[in-house]
């Protein structure tokens, strides 16, 4: 009865990261909590897992891509990339986007690059932003340190005593099925969107303006008022006393204190200016509709899962919230009231000062790009290159242990003012560091209750005449289905048990399921929910899910083909 019991909270955490919203780190401590304190983990165990090699490895390394992520070699790089040909410049900026994911943060990567590609006046930015994401997703395969997925499979690896990954063992598949992936998306990159987003009147924004005391549109219809269409800005509801209104007819008299709810161009806000008595959302934060400023809200970030009225926006980073866009799907509602999602694009009036904020590249791509915040200096930036580069050369070699390095780089990046132990503290990376140890503990109480054991012995006739490659074929695609939907996290550490049943079961290396699992769980290509990069350009890029589905079904293919073909050469069985 225990290992159904086991059984029985594995299929409930699978399901809640499927079906619902609840975020991972929820659902993956919930299993924890539950398996714990129904004797099934002990503490010892937990403490095991949370101090595995791995694990510590991966956070030293995203302590060390906070420092990173201000260097201003990208940032130079981003407006001498493009080239008038069009599949020039997709392989030009994907071999600068997948070099750099190699090796540094791909979300800071893309955050930094995106700039120079909405600005470029050669080609439609709807264009390039897909081809950035992608080609850091892809570049990040080809290291041990280029994704969080890596380590995490390295992290389950070690934990299971099995010697894990040298740092350039995926390089060789990586760096091919990346090759082959910008090829492919140069091919059919033609068939994007021609969205003007670089200097486009920005649209399809939710805007929210109140009607005050004493203004002349109280007791008037919306077509008396002359509301009903305003040349790009369109009236969709209407609050008054916590309910909602819609649709708007034509007819509807307005009130004192309506919260007149449009959408469109938020270029067009001006027009609201016309009528007596109309306060916008910025407004009532006292800041006026001016100096406009597009951003976009980054996964982790402080406001995502709260309403903008309770996430206390204007002190954070004095700014108030204009419009909100998420992606074409459709909002309602009181701006306030909206919860804020990774990926959602704000328009933001700003207060004077907002730039000087040290916690805009936290929370934000910003698309304008006079805000430069949080950028190191020259000598700061040439002294963590060349550390970073030590260090690579160093654990490659042998010298040292990676996550050794990595703590020196830290230190050094400490000493040199170009990280503070404050910025650590705020942004060390809890959330994925219980993930991951939360994963691992599920995976022992499932490996404890002897369940697997039972089940390879029952199948072991029949598993020892299936060919291993149907096995990694079959463990590949089905990772590659997980991280559609769900996250690549979730995907990876849900996987890598399954992946080492079957290694067990047919008596081969457990190598090339593994990397299996990393290779399968980093090809979010279909759909912008998998990956964070994905997420991140879909507002910026205009991309409908179609947009997603039409060019990454021949990049998953091809990166599919590739790595499935070259994993058992480079892991044998």
């Amino acid at each position: 009865m225990s290992a159904y019991f086991v059984v029985v909270v594995i299929v409930g955490l699978i399901a809640a990261l499927v079906a619902t919203r609840v975020s991972a780190v929820k659902v993956f401590a919930g299993a924890l909590g539950v398996l714990y304190f129904a004797g099934f983990i002990s503490t010892e165990q937990v403490l095991d897992k949370a101090t595995n090699i791995g694990v510590v490895t991966l956070l030293a390394l995203l302590l060390v891509s906070l420092g990173l992520e201000k260097l201003n070699v990208l940032t130079s790089l981003s407006n001498r990339l493009l080239h008038s040909n069009l599949s020039l410049s997709i392989m030009r900026l994907g071999a600068v986007t997948a070099l750099s994911s190699a090796f540094l943060n791909n979300t800071a990567v893309v955050a930094t690059l995106a700039g120079g590609v909405q600005r470029n006046k050669v080609h439609r930015p709807s264009k390039l932003l897909i081809v950035l994401s992608y080609s850091a997703i892809m570049g990040g395969t080809m290291t041990l340190i280029g994704t969080s997925t890596n380590l995490i499979v390295n992290s389950f690896l070690l934990d299971s005593g099995v010697p894990g990954f040298d740092l350039f063992d995926f390089f060789p598949i990586g760096a091919i099925a990346t090759l082959a992936g910008l090829l492919t998306l140069a091919i059919f990159a033609r068939t994007l969107p021609d969205h003007t987003v670089g200097d486009k009147a920005i649209t399809d924004y939710l805007l929210e303006a109140e009607v005050i005391e004493g203004s002349s549109l109280i007791g008037k219809s919306v077509a008396d008022n002359g509301l009903r269409d305003l040349n790009g800005l369109f009236l969709v509801e209407i609050v008054r006393d916590g309910q909602l209104i819609t649709p708007v007819t034509p007819r509807q008299v307005l009130q004192a204190s309506d919260k007149l709810i449009f959408s469109g161009d938020v270029t067009r806000l001006h027009v609201l200016d016309e009528f007596d008595g109309l306060r916008s959302f910025a407004m009532e934060e006292g800041l006026l509709r001016s100096n406009l400023t597009e951003v976009i809200v980054l996964p982790g970030a402080t406001v995502e899962g709260r309403t903008i009225k309770a996430s206390g926006f204007r002190s954070l980073f004095d700014a108030a919230v204009v419009g909100v866009s998420r992606g074409g799907l459709p909002l309602s509602g009181k701006l306030g009231d909206i919860v804020l999602r990774a990926g959602d694009s704000l328009i933001l009036a700003v207060g004077p000062d907002f730039r000087r904020r040290n916690n805009l590249r936290r929370n934000f791509v910003i698309v304008d790009s006079k805000i430069d915040s949080g950028r190191v200096s020259s000598t700061q930036s040439s002294g963590m290159l060349l550390g970073l580069g030590l260090v690579v050369t160093g654990a490659a070699l042998g010298y040292f242990e990676l996550v050794s390095g990595l703590a020196l780089l830290l230190t050094f990046m400490l000493a040199i003012g170009s990280v503070s132990v404050r910025e650590l503290r705020r942004r060390f990376p809890f959330e994925l560091w219980l993930i991951i140890t939360s994963a691992l503990c599920v995976s022992q109480a499932l490996a404890d209750t002897g369940l697997i054991g039972q089940m390879l012995a029952g199948a072991e006739g029949t598993l020892g005449t299936v060919n291993p490659m149907y096995a990694l074929v079959a463990v590949y695609l089905f990772t590659l289905l997980m991280t559609e939907l769900m996250t690549n996290t979730a995907a990876a550490a849900l996987m890598f048990p399954l992946a080492a049943s079957f290694a067990a079961a047919l008596q081969v290396d457990l190598l090339p399921f593994a990397a299996a699992v990393a290779f399968g769980a980093s090809a979010s290509f279909l759909t912008p929910f998998g990956y964070t990069t994905n997420l991140m350009v879909q507002n910026m890029g205009g991309y409908r899910l179609g947009d997603y589905l039409r060019i990454g079904a021949p990049v998953s293919v091809v990166y599919t083909a590739v790595a499935l073909t070259l994993i058992p050469l480079v892991f044998p069985f």
